[in-house]
């Protein structure tokens, strides 16, 4: 075979090959781009229902606040005593309830004795049930309070007890879980953001017994959220 028709098929091979190889390379660097995003995807975080419900923008703001002013992230537990919790909210306390009222199937409330700081057994087992209902959520908030009985730097540190108790109740029976740091307390004294006599229908420790104002502001309402701040 004389060497023009060898160089002919030479050049036709050539291009037939060269071709195929870009396409092959072209295929396998999408491949490449189709699994980095694969990756990527798994990493971005879900939306839940619960983000969609009860996580409006007030709330989260709220939220934002607390978790830098009253410890929910990475210093859990900390807490905030009520100037600061009307400083970190900027509402009024019926308006800051109202960001609540959304939470009433996730939320459980543990009451105290009038003047009492100490978790009773009925108390300690709702702090426990609620803490097992964390799911996936992001924050465990502490919201305690005092009745308008005495004064107010007395119902201060009553509200500061019966946050801390319930605290200390988590740190007790799961001392080795990270989620702790996720604990964000607010006590509020009788001075703001008080309950109303609708908050007895909601789950609480002492249910079926009566419940009055009074009875359902000597407590820590506690709740899992759900929400992206």
């Amino acid at each position: 075979m004389s060497s023009e028709p060898i160089r002919n098929l030479v050049l036709f091979v050539a291009c037939l090959v060269v071709p195929m190889g870009m396409v092959v390379s072209s295929e396998r660097a999408a491949a490449a781009r189709l699994s980095e995003a694969g990756d990527a995807a798994s990493e971005v975080p879900i939306a839940s229902a619960a983000e969609e419900g009860y996580c409006s923008v007030q709330l989260k703001q709220i939220l934002r606040r607390v978790a830098g002013a009253c410890g929910l992230l990475g210093e859990g537990g900390r807490g905030c005593k009520p100037a600061d919790a009307k400083n970190v909210a900027s509402m009024s306390g019926e308006d800051f309830n109202a960001l609540f009222s959304p939470l009433a199937s996730r939320a459980h409330i543990v009451q105290f004795d009038a003047e009492q700081t100490a978790l009773d057994p009925k108390a300690s087992a709702e702090v426990e049930q609620v803490w097992a209902e964390k799911g996936g959520a992001s924050f465990f908030f502490v919201v305690s309070r005092a009745s308008k009985d005495g004064g107010a730097d007395y119902n201060t540190e009553l509200s500061q007890q019966r946050a801390q108790a319930v605290m200390g109740h988590l740190q007790t029976k799961f001392p080795e879980d990270d989620d702790l740091k996720r604990v964000g307390l607010l006590w509020l004294g009788a001075d703001y953001a008080q309950l109303g006599e609708n908050f007895c229908e909601w789950k609480r420790s002492r249910t079926g017994e009566p419940c009055t104002a009074k009875d359902i502001n000597r407590s820590s309402f506690m709740a899992w959220i759900d929400c992206a701040i």
